[in-house]
């Protein structure tokens, strides 16, 4: 006999009272849930229910047997539930926050493919470049760059953000090629973010552990990094913007990479979830196949 089967049969049992009750109700024989409480005594070597002609109660041993068995057959069929969903095919809404420039340039076409992928999903894709509650706030899946801070997320890391300079060649024709990061004060700058006092833009470069801070200039700032890469496609001037996105323009030979031998700054990126969340077949095969696009 499968001991599942007989903790199963013991349980009902416990719980209505009879072994009658238990068979009617598991559409066995009287005869046949006697057999697996007594298997189950056998094995244990202890009575679990103590029985008389008119009644039956459990034994010490077996009201704490009941509690644990009434785990094990949860936890069975968790398992199953699990096995049978991650069988089936993703389908419904996924509800996705990312940065807005990676989202964008990067994420879009991502889904794009995802959802020719899955025809049966829907995804709903937000871009903010603020830190979002996904609890609060309804995200299934969050994209984040940048440190993490503690919170209930179960994270993914993806590859590092990485940011390199570039300007177009006819910019370069015209205005010469930076050959150190103090050139580019020379040079036209497309900046990201509005100018403060409090917090100008910063360019880091490094090269053989030291690293050099430039302070860009130029006539053209947005807070949004697409409307700087056509700028420098236009050749308006010289950029830094995410490796990813650019290198694709780089490859078209509309832009091209300057100060190749300086690491610029990367940052750490991950793909979240909430903890509490539950992971169904849509969240993991979407979180699946980002880690495997951008990990």
């Amino acid at each position: 006999m499968d001991r599942l089967t007989s903790m199963n049969v013991f349980v009902r049992a416990a719980e209505l009272g009879s072994f009658a009750a238990a068979a009617e109700a598991l559409r066995i024989s009287p005869q046949m849930v006697a057999k697996h409480i007594a298997r189950l005594e056998s094995r244990l070597g202890t009575a679990l229910l103590n029985r008389t002609t008119r009644r039956q109660h459990l034994t010490d041993i077996g009201s704490s047997y009941y509690e644990r068995c009434k785990i094990v057959l949860a936890e069975a069929e968790a398992a199953d539930a699990i096995a049978l969903e991650m069988k089936a095919t993703p389908s419904g809404i996924i509800r996705v926050n990312a940065p807005v420039t990676f989202g964008a340039s990067m994420l879009a076409p991502f889904i794009t493919q995802y959802l020719d992928n899955y025809p049966g999903t829907q995804v709903e894709l937000t871009l903010s470049d603020r830190m979002v509650d996904p609890v609060e706030e309804g995200y299934e899946v969050i994209l984040r760059i940048g440190e993490l801070h503690d919170g209930p997320l179960i994270a993914y890391p993806l590859r590092p953000y990485r940011l390199i300079a570039c300007a177009s060649p006819e910019y370069l024709a015209q205005n010469g090629t930076p050959v150190t990061p103090t050139c580019l004060a020379q040079h036209s700058c497309l900046v990201y973010g509005i100018w403060s006092p409090q917090s100008p833009c910063r360019w880091l470069f490094t090269k053989e552990g030291k690293t050099q801070e430039v302070r860009p200039e130029g006539r053209f700032r947005a807070n949004d990094w697409r409307a700087l890469l056509h700028a420098a496609v236009r050749g308006y001037g010289v950029t830094q913007g995410p490796e990813d996105v650019l290198r694709e323009e780089i490859n078209a030979g509309r832009l091209v990479q300057i100060l190749p031998d300086y690491t610029c700054p990367s940052r750490p990126m991950h793909v979240l979830t909430a903890a509490g969340l539950r992971q169904t077949v849509k969240i993991r095969s979407f979180i699946k196949a980002v880690t495997e696009t951008f990990g």
